[in-house]
């Protein structure tokens, strides 16, 4: 993630308008930055490794896809539409690379780390590429979605899809493509693994959750419409952030190179299940307090949680704290587009301990997935997911 300017940062007084102007400098100035989703996705999820991805790995995942913009496009081609084609490779190269490809380069490493020399074959490692792939373009059909509703403006750094001209709402059924292209790999693909039905299921069941969360994070962010904090309890938070990010940010890039690997003990999916959605919860409940005290110059992102009257870690703990006179506070001042009415609530966050609080949840939750991992049976998840809850604790950025 690239780190915002720091003088660019000093010279723009109001916090507000410094993000809006680092995101939008392409846009028109009229037009609204405001996300209706409650909680934030979080821009990064670390490679579950310890050690970074080499460049040579990163290269050769990248040089798969061409070949998966034509496996997908081939098809139109035997549908004799040729406009079709075209329009759909359009899409798959302008949504599908540009990421940080976090969850498709975990799924590769958590292939290789859990193969036996006679699974780690060069075919079985390119597959795992077009397995890492497939979540991505999972990722893209989302983000598609999620840029329509939430009536985005900007997408790693570009006009979002749908703001592209003549595109806007024809933006739905690309998504829809996108989402069909997954299950054309796989068939292409995988069809005769002994691991198809598995992955094949796992996709739907992931994808249907994620529609969830997205649901339950739209209907609450529609009652903050109406000044109503009710629906921020410690509950909705967590099916939220389980939901919508947890499973296909963590769960599902692990999970798929179990199934590749034949780690198929059902005690074992069950325990680093727990483990993953754990982990997807700390990390969200990281982000959110970075992005209210967290220094820009080392997040690369000026936080607008407030403003934006997200249903965040803080907001929820806040609640859970308040007296009346304070909760009067916050319906007054949360979710509103104006720095003396964000540093009100900065106030009353410090006031309530928060950051306190924060820290001791943190020490927790580490301690509670450390037990986990090491009741683990399975001693290379372990080394897995040991590394990656070391290098996310008490993370800065």
């Amino acid at each position: 993630m690239n780190k915002i300017l720091g003088t660019f940062t000093r010279v723009l007084q109001n916090r507000r308008t410094a993000f809006f102007l680092f995101r939008t400098t392409t846009v028109n100035r009229e037009n609204h930055f405001r996300s209706m989703s409650a909680v934030r996705t979080p821009s990064v999820t670390p490679v579950l490794m310890g050690t970074p991805i080499s460049k040579e790995e990163l290269g050769n995942f990248m040089a798969a896809f061409p070949g998966i913009v034509k496996d997908l496009t081939d098809n139109g081609v035997k549908l004799d539409a040729p406009d079709v084609t075209k329009w759909f490779e359009n899409v798959l190269r302008y949504n599908v690379p540009g990421g940080k490809n976090n969850r498709a380069l975990t799924l590769v490493q958590s292939f290789k780390t859990l193969s036996s020399p006679s699974i780690l074959t060069d075919e079985n490692l390119k597959l795992s590429y077009i397995l890492g792939w497939c979540v991505e373009i999972l990722q893209a059909y989302q983000l598609v979605l999620d840029d329509v509703m939430d009536n985005s403006i900007t997408r790693r750094g570009h006009l979002c899809w749908f703001r592209q001209k003549d595109i806007g709402l024809i933006a739905v059924n690309d998504a829809l493509l996108l989402e069909q292209a997954i299950y054309q790999l796989l068939k292409k693909h995988f069809k005769d693994k002994p691991y198809y039905k598995h992955i094949l299921e796992l996709f739907y069941d992931v994808k249907m959750k994620s529609a969830m969360g997205q649901c339950l994070d739209m209907l609450i962010a529609k009652s903050f419409k109406h000044k109503k904090l009710e629906k921020y309890t410690m509950d909705n938070y967590t099916a939220i952030v389980k939901y919508k990010t947890a499973y296909y940010s963590f769960f599902l890039p692990v999970c798929l190179a179990m199934h590749m690997t034949n780690t198929n003990d059902q005690d074992i999916f069950r325990q680093s299940k727990a483990i993953l959605l754990e982990i997807g919860q700390l990390f969200q409940v990281q982000d959110d307090f970075l992005d209210c005290y967290g220094d820009p110059e080392v997040t690369g992102k000026i936080g607008t949680d407030i403003e934006d009257g997200k249903c965040t870690w803080l907001a929820v703990v806040a609640l859970q704290k308040i007296n009346s006179e304070q909760k009067k506070i916050m319906e007054d001042n949360y979710g509103i587009d104006n720095p003396a009415n964000v540093a009100v609530i900065k106030d009353l966050y410090e006031q309530l301990k928060l950051p306190n609080a924060f820290q001791l949840y943190e020490e927790d939750i580490y301690k509670l997935i450390n037990t986990r991992i090491q009741n683990l049976s399975q001693g290379l998840l372990q080394d897995m997911f040991f590394k990656f809850l070391e290098k996310i604790y008490k993370r800065t950025f």
